[in-house]
């Protein structure tokens, strides 16, 4: 058996303290997710912010373009002609999303990191500000090749006139009513980027996106941003297009008179911009706030034991189970280091599932109950003669109360004699060279995740980016990639329940059951 060894141990960051307890830590919530999706784009560098936020601002007003494209000239029913319109307006949240931008009417999520004291208020609101600032640079540069390009000529001039009826609408509204507008559609935006926080592959983040963007456009709920490029372009059709334009069209100019800049920001964009915050940062960040304060924490610590030695620190299989996507130089901190992964009961593509005989079983049904331990205070001699007596490459180290302090391994043991050319008398003891950050599981934990985590590194067998982007020799069939995703993880896992070490399975235990069940 490989012992847990340096190489076999993730990365994280040593700690004096060592927590005294297992970290019970789950899969992270899509609430844990905006937490740290919104405190990034708060500290992220203000001329990064800025530039992503001019391509966001450019993104949306190509889907506004995309959306008058399609309903132009369309005499069908009036609700399937928005709908059509809303999914094509979809490709701007999903350029955003997926190329990387910032959108004012989704960094509004920010308020979560904000309540949670992460960002400051004068941080946050300095984020809004140029985020803001950014997508209006981006409508505009956009408006102004849309100009230039004459596509209100489009159809006979019927897409400048669509565009000119669906900005004059807009202005149209009550106060109160954008701004109520303006919460819905933020609502359904905040949330349909809430849900791409359930999964990391770009085709599924952009099939999330479409029906919450469709329902808010086909609706006619008032997008800030989007507003920003829409009612300008109207106004700018309105004020320079000359009279003979008009005229083909059988309209007239003062038709258009309302379209004017102070009318567009007193009347549509303050009273939208303030619903937005409302719908987005209220409703859905601070109300999911509230709902997640509302709940027990699940990280406890217990009463650390000065007898024995610190206790390990403990990483559970459900942690690394969910930091097995994360890359490692951003694994240092088990409490935080938690990303999304996909559920470990689905088969890889292209496998048969799992026998259900095999899903069925537990860590309990496989373990040794009685597993061979040390203690600390052993000389490193004595350690290294009682795991060769017991053939055993490695074992774990506990106190006289059963608790796991650690880990230690032949390996470990002659590094130490090794660094000092094997002189004896070498005053180590077995609990200064033992791994404190060991890898656990639980009696209940199920030996199909961990069959997973002990061969497989998903990182090689499916190499995506952080966006989800494929990369690498992507060319490489699920086969070839397959025969090359071997994970470096101990092939021994101590099994604790309660702090308390109650048995040992290893890579040797459950090869043999598969063996037995499959009567090789």
């Amino acid at each position: 058996m490989t012992g847990h060894s340096q190489a076999n141990l993730i990365p994280l960051t040593r700690q004096t303290e060592q927590t005294a307890g297992p970290i019970n830590a789950a899969m992270p919530s899509l609430y844990q997710q905006a937490e740290g999706y919104g405190t990034d784009k708060v500290i992220k560098a203000t001329w990064q912010s800025f530039g992503l936020a001019i391509f966001a601002g450019a993104f949306i007003a190509l889907a506004f373009v995309f959306y008058i494209t399609v309903t132009t000239g369309n005499s069908g029913p009036w609700g399937l002609i928005r709908l059509a319109g809303g999914l094509a307006f979809s490709l701007g949240l999903m350029l955003v999303v997926i190329c990387g931008g910032e959108l004012f009417t989704s960094t509004v999520l920010s308020s979560v990191a904000w309540a949670q004291r992460k960002v400051s208020s004068k941080e946050l609101l300095k984020c809004w500000l140029r985020v803001y600032a950014g997508n209006f640079v981006g409508a505009m540069l956009m408006l102004a090749m849309i100009v230039i390009a004459g596509m209100q000529h489009l159809n006979d001039g019927q897409w400048g006139l669509n565009a000119l009826n669906i900005a004059q609408h807009k202005l149209h509204h009550g106060w109160w009513q954008a701004f109520v507008l303006g919460m819905l559609c933020n609502m359904l935006v905040c949330l349909g980027v809430w849900m791409t926080f359930a999964s990391k592959d770009a085709l599924t983040k952009a099939i999330l996106l479409m029906l919450p963007v469709a329902m808010f456009v086909s609706s006619g709920f008032e997008h800030s941003i989007a507003n920003l490029f829409m009612v300008p372009l109207g106004i700018v059709i309105a004020q320079f297009s000359e009279p003979s334009w008009f005229e083909a069209l059988n309209v007239t100019q003062n038709q258009f008179a309302d379209l004017t800049v102070s009318h567009f920001v007193i009347n549509n964009l303050i009273p939208v911009t303030l619903g937005n915050i409302v719908g987005g940062g209220l409703f859905v960040g601070l109300g999911y706030w509230l709902i997640e304060k509302a709940k027990p924490t699940t990280y406890q610590k217990k009463p650390r034991s000065n007898k024995g030695g610190s206790l390990a620190e403990v990483i559970s299989l459900s942690t690394l189970d969910s930091q097995i996507d994360t890359p490692l130089a951003k694994q240092t901190d088990p409490q935080t280091a938690l990303i999304q992964n996909n559920s470990r009961s689905q088969p890889f593509p292209g496998v048969k599932t799992m026998p259900k005989t095999i899903q069925r079983l537990n860590v309990s049904d496989l373990m040794n109950p009685t597993p061979f331990t040390l203690t600390a205070d052993l000389s490193v001699y004595e350690g290294l003669k009682r795991l060769s007596d017991a053939a055993s490459r490695g074992a774990p180290v506990v106190n006289d109360k059963q608790q796991l302090l650690g880990f230690i391994s032949q390996q470990d043991l002659l590094r130490s004699l090794w660094s000092e050319e094997f002189v004896r008398g070498i005053g180590y003891k077995v609990g200064d060279l033992m791994q404190t950050q060991v890898l656990t599981v639980t009696p209940l934990d199920a030996v199909a995740d961990l069959i997973e985590l002990m061969v497989v590194d998903r990182n090689k067998l499916f190499p995506v980016s952080d966006s989800g982007m494929l990369i690498g020799n992507t060319f490489k069939s699920y086969e070839e990639r397959l025969r090359g995703a071997n994970a470096s993880k101990p092939s021994v896992f101590p099994v604790v329940d309660e702090g308390v070490l109650c048995g040992v399975i290893t890579r040797e235990d459950i090869s043999q059951k598969i063996c037995e069940l499959y009567k090789f």
